[in-house]
């Protein structure tokens, strides 16, 4: 029996559910027509309470929530909607800097043969070029790195997705030359990407598509950069070995236009089998 995850950047809860006009009914209507059995959220940038407010339909229809908000009002935010309630999950990863940040949650579930899934849901700082950010960006990935460490040694299928602001290669952003020295693309930060790989986990996107260009997951606002599929893809799911042998179609959710978009971000779709 296959099971679909998706990992999707939302913006702002509260605002990926409003109806933006007739040919966007926002995340509400996506999720309706949604085959998905799970879907990983990030920046949500509201309370529990408020999110779940925003998704009352969703709800309603028999979606379930769990979810870690950040400690700063409106920043961040990560949660997991799924059709059946998890089992248990987990805030955070060890972590007493971050694990208030709303950066990352995990939750297992009992699969249909029987076997376990942890799914989790991440969203990397976005950091900058030096300074501050870019400190606080590597502390959070050397904090990361070695809970995937961990991870990758359950004897269960594991699978996280989300917003990891970078792109691992240059088949992953449109303007790699001119993006050099920007975040999202900083040597160091491809080579942590490449170091997570080395342990075991999968990039299942790139295992299913190949060697191509894209597929993009996130565009500016700005211009023409969805037009011209000027994007970037910093949205995937990396999954364990065991899981990432299950992996047999993934799809980028790309609106048709511009204004059909409830997000700068698309989802993004992996069928495990």
């Amino acid at each position: 029996m296959s099971i679909v995850v998706t990992t999707t950047n939302v913006n702002g809860i509260r605002a990926a559910v409003s109806v933006r006009n007739e040919h966007n009914p926002g995340l509400l209507a996506w999720l309706k027509e949604s085959d998905s059995d799970h879907v990983l959220l990030q920046e949500i940038r509201a309370t529990e309470d408020q999110a779940r407010a925003a998704l009352a339909p969703a709800l309603d229809d028999g979606w379930h929530l769990v979810m870690a908000d950040s400690t700063v009002k409106g920043h961040a935010g990560v949660g997991i909607l799924s059709r059946e309630p998890a089992i248990a999950h987990r805030v955070g990863f060890g972590s007493d800097e971050f694990d208030g940040t709303g950066r990352y949650l995990e939750a297992d579930f009992t699969q249909p043969d029987g076997r376990g899934l942890t799914v989790a849901s991440v969203y990397v700082p976005k950091g900058a070029a030096d300074g501050e950010k870019y400190e606080e960006k590597f502390r959070f990935l050397g904090a990361f790195a070695d809970h995937l460490g961990s991870l990758a040694r359950k004897r269960r299928d594991v699978v996280i997705g989300g917003d990891w602001n970078i792109a691992p290669t240059e088949r992953d952003l449109k303007n790699w030359k001119g993006n050099q020295k920007n975040p999202g693309f900083l040597p160091a930060e491809r080579a942590w990407v490449a170091d997570v790989l080395d342990t075991g986990w999968i990039d299942v996107v790139r295992q299913i598509e190949g060697d191509v260009s894209g597929p993009y997951s996130w565009w500016s606002w700005r211009g023409k950069a969805f037009d011209n599929d000027a994007g970037w893809r910093i949205d995937y799911q990396l999954a364990n070995r065991s899981m990432a042998a299950r992996g047999k179609e993934s799809r980028v959710h790309r609106a048709n236009a511009y204004d059909q978009r409830w997000s700068d971000h698309a989802p993004v779709s992996v069928t495990y089998e």
